[in-house]
């Protein structure tokens, strides 16, 4: 029998975080319940979450340092909540690897389709014995079933989520332009209150480990008032 998705809700409040906790597992999640970062990460070296949900607003240790930390050694995505719903918040939590966001007090309903839509992208991969498959993106390979970039010796690159889809997204459609839109359409990554530098940040963030010049892009470049364009070729069309 598989296993229930596991998830972590880390939150100082104890109220919210119950609150969240209860309505999770009510429809049929396992939860863990954290105070803060460092009962996180004891929880963690006990069993591995399939997804974090993590509030950014808590006293002892922000939620950003929490994400800084936890990306360079998890692969689970985290969902951020935030009370001040800062765009600020928002950008840097997308920039250090977060793969969605919620503005606290939170629908739970929608929080509720946010973890599994998180848990379905992450858990996609192509069907058990289907041919390997990598596409060539500047300095390094998109690695489609591992869900890595790998360098020319064959290092991984670990990707959030995010990252992936939209490396996907771009290895599904190239040297054809796509909106910032449909980019967010074909990724699954809608950020319904300012999805332009949402996608902005995910490409910037992208262009640092793929292009040769990441100030001059000529991988995955930008066509003003259009959007975006994958040249596998590095040449303009």
């Amino acid at each position: 029998m598989k296993a229930l998705p596991h998830i972590f809700v880390v939150d100082d409040e104890a109220a919210a975080r119950d609150m969240v906790g209860d309505y999770l597992k009510l429809h049929g999640f396992r939860v863990t319940l954290c105070d803060g970062g460092e009962s996180l990460r004891q929880a963690i070296k006990r069993d591995k979450p399939d997804l974090i949900v993590l509030d950014l607003n808590m006293p002892q240790e922000d939620g950003l340092s929490i994400i800084r930390d936890l990306k360079g050694r998890i692969s689970a995505p985290i969902i951020m909540l935030t009370a001040t719903a800062s765009p600020i918040d928002r950008v840097v939590g997308l920039e250090l690897g977060a793969d969605d966001y919620l503005a606290k007090p939170c629908e739970l309903r929608e929080l509720l389709a946010r973890v599994r839509s998180v848990l379905r992208r992450a858990s996609q991969a192509p069907a058990a014995g289907a041919p390997r498959e990598r596409v060539r993106f500047g300095t390094k390979w998109l690695d489609l079933e591992a869900r890595v970039l790998q360098d020319e010796e064959g290092v991984d690159h670990p990707l959030t989520t995010s990252e992936f889809n939209l490396l996907k997204a771009f290895a599904d459609h190239p040297r054809r332009v796509l909106s910032r839109e449909r980019l967010l359409d074909l990724a699954n990554a809608r950020d319904p209150d300012a999805f332009d530098r949402a996608i902005d940040v995910r490409i910037t963030r992208i262009r640092r480990k793929v292009e040769p010049d990441p100030n001059h892009p000529r991988i995955i470049r930008t066509v003003r008032g259009a959007g975006y364009v994958f040249s596998p070729d590095g040449q303009e069309r």
